[in-house]
């Protein structure tokens, strides 16, 4: 169950942020609303996922409406030099996403954020419309990545919902 302290429309920070990432995986907000701040797209998102689920929609996140919410994507941010198994995931998303060969293919998968995984982060971005700076932020994470609604972070098995 989730948690987190009540957020309306005109909040900032960090858990508006996760609040819009839920959001933007169980497609209620597009990528380009993730950026910490809750506006008028964050509370109709809100309102569409309260009313899907059978809450008070007031466009208000607060107990009932964080314990609806899948649990947590998680999407960190990731550049050159990051480890571990989030960037094990990145991986194999960018394969699953190009294929063995292609220009996302950051082979090795190695659990390392080296040379060949920034470079097959920049071919996704470019592919997908994207400023191909190497950097996997939420918009890198969350851009429709294709057919059936996919997402780097779906295709990276980091999605909850």
């Amino acid at each position: 169950m989730n948690r987190g302290p009540t957020l309306s429309q005109g909040g900032t920070g960090i858990q508006v942020r996760r609040v819009q990432r839920i959001l933007a995986m169980v497609k209620l907000l597009e990528p380009s609303g993730i950026n910490g701040d809750f506006g008028s797209d964050t509370k109709a998102a809100v309102e569409s996922f309260q009313d899907g689920n059978g809450l008070t929609v007031d466009g208000i996140v607060g107990h009932d409406t964080w314990a609806a919410m899948p649990g947590d994507p998680e999407t960190l941010h990731l550049f050159l030099g990051a480890q571990g198994p989030i960037v094990s995931a990145l991986q194999q998303g960018l394969l699953t996403y190009g294929g063995s060969g292609s220009p996302t293919d950051p082979s090795p998968d190695s659990g390392t954020f080296g040379s060949a995984t920034e470079s097959a982060v920049k071919a996704y971005q470019s592919d997908r419309g994207l400023t191909p700076d190497g950097i996997v932020g939420d918009r890198t994470w969350w851009e429709p990545a294709g057919a059936a609604g996919a997402t780097l972070a779906s295709l990276s098995g980091l999605t909850t919902a």
